[in-house]
């Protein structure tokens, strides 16, 4: 038990800054866990190796091991780029409503207790009867109502870049894109993992067929500052016991 509470003491900490960091910056996308540690945000272009240009040959309008028509244009190696299209739109509404009641009656008598029953008498106060020494009663009542409306729409189109292959053949992607306008910036993210068979003859794909997708979209500038919650009132509101 103390060692278990040593851990606890040594934990908090920790999850205390954890979450500080929320209150102040907001929620963060959790990474990419499945099958195994995927790529992180940050890649490292490499050259690849052994593919300088070839010159055509003779009498040929191809050069050697050039994309043809008749080969399949789809992204499936790492560093190949094909679009993602995002179209997000989603309803949800619930709506509990809970109702409890309960009484509760209960008598407890002693008509004989060794004997001791006519002592009890003398000792307590007038009116003892041991047949009915203990009486309780209870009521409780409990009404609670709670609804919820959630309506969400987003269109957008971003490619992705090829940042992995797994085991399985599946492809890791990750895509960035960032728009500047009047000193806003908007910033929009996508990644995870999709099949090979999924991607269409367009070389796109849908966010539903992405596995493990994280999409996000947000800005930084002078309106998203002004509509943030201040840091020291979500700090207040985040530990207020109140």
């Amino acid at each position: 038990m103390r060692f278990a509470a040593l851990a606890a003491l040594a934990l908090l900490p920790l999850t205390a800054c954890s979450t500080v960091k929320e209150a102040v910056a907001g929620p963060q996308l959790a990474p990419i866990g499945y099958p195994s540690a995927l790529v992180p945000q940050d890649q490292t272009v490499l050259a690849p190796a052994g593919m300088t240009p070839q010159p055509a040959s003779a009498n040929s309008l191809w050069r050697a091991g050039a994309r043809a028509f008749f080969v399949d244009q789809r992204a499936s190696r790492v560093g190949d780029i094909l679009t993602v299209q995002i179209d997000i739109d989603d309803s949800a509404r619930t709506q509990n409503n809970t109702e409890t009641s309960r009484t509760a009656n209960q008598t407890m008598g002693v008509p004989h207790l060794f004997g001791l029953e006519s002592s009890l008498g003398k000792i307590l106060p007038g009116g003892f009867d041991p047949s009915a020494m203990i009486e309780t009663g209870s009521t409780s009542n409990k009404a609670g109502a709670g609804a919820v409306t959630r309506s969400e729409k987003i269109s957008l189109t971003v490619a992705a870049v090829v940042t992995g292959v797994l085991p399985n053949g599946n492809l890791v992607i990750q895509g960035t894109q960032e728009v500047m306008t009047n000193g806003e910036l908007r910033r929009l993210t996508v990644s995870g993992i999709v099949r090979p068979e999924d991607i269409s003859a367009a070389n796109t794909i849908r966010h539903i067929q992405i596995a493990e997708a994280r999409i996000a979209y947000g800005g930084r500038g002078d309106i998203s500052r002004v509509q943030r919650t201040p840091a020291g009132q979500a700090l207040v509101e985040r530990f207020t016991p109140f």
